[in-house]
């Protein structure tokens, strides 16, 4: 009878835990999925889309996030992001609407970002899209920005599906959140005053109400690479008893 040494069954006890460590990245951000650094109504927030390439044989080549109209945001810049080219598309309101005087009857309404050759995203792995907007409509508001991905072999994703009514998440999820109570008097959150100039033409890092939008250069942190770091020691854990194993059976 084949007998273990002590670390080669704790080797091959942390395997089915590698797995799980290893998969578990895969299936939470297997989505296009949208981080906002701020849920707060009337504030200007810092939303990231992560966008994953789930082909095996194709890139991504293109992302383009549609904006809510019903509630538009009146200021819209992308963040710069080398290697790809960003374009902000204005559109006419359906209902004009006043502001501090002013009759607003347009509004950003698409965001697209192209790779440059070269500079698509791999099978298998992410990009981050950042843009900042503002500000945010009143509590409760559900902000649904559906995203369309495009791959090198023309393959098209939409990202648009919303939840049923049952609760179960749909195939292609839209990317989506919901705002929150205003922040009380003196806290700080995003306004016009905190941002960079831009132009109001609607191209990259334009603004569609003439003021200026923030530029938000904060670090992200990135739980995937906090996952595979454990997963890749667990693995090396195992490999080693395997290892020991082996020879233990030699």
């Amino acid at each position: 009878m084949t007998r273990f040494s002590l670390p080669a069954r704790r080797a091959l006890a942390a395997v089915p835990a590698t797995a799980v460590l290893v998969l578990l990245p895969t299936v939470a951000y297997a989505h296009v999925t949208v981080n906002p650094d701020t849920t707060a109504a009337e504030s200007y927030a810092s939303l990231t889309f992560r966008v994953p390439t789930e082909s095996d044989d194709a890139s991504t080549e293109k992302l383009v996030v549609d904006l809510p109209t019903d509630t538009p945001f009146l200021s819209v810049t992308p963040r710069s992001l080398p290697g790809w080219d960003v374009e902000v598309e204005v559109r006419p309101l359906d209902e004009p609407f006043e502001v501090e005087g002013a009759t607003v009857d347009e509004a950003p309404a698409r965001i697209t970002w192209t790779a440059e050759k070269g500079n698509e995203v791999p099978p298998h792995e992410y990009q981050e899209f950042a843009v900042r907007v503002g500000a945010l409509p009143e509590e409760g508001t559900e902000i649904v920005l559906p995203a369309h991905q495009t791959y090198t072999d023309g393959t098209v994703v939409d990202w648009d599906d919303l939840v049923t009514d049952d609760g179960k998440e749909p195939e292609a999820p839209a990317p989506v959140f919901t705002t929150t109570a205003a922040e009380a008097e003196g806290g700080h959150h995003g306004t016009a005053s905190d941002d960079v100039p831009g132009e109001a033409s609607g191209e990259a890092g334009g603004d569609a109400s003439g003021e200026a939008a923030v530029a938000d250069d904060a670090p992200v942190v990135d739980p995937v690479g906090r996952w595979l770091g454990v997963a890749g020691i667990v693995v090396g854990a195992a490999g080693l008893g395997a290892a020991l194993f082996t020879r233990r059976r030699a």
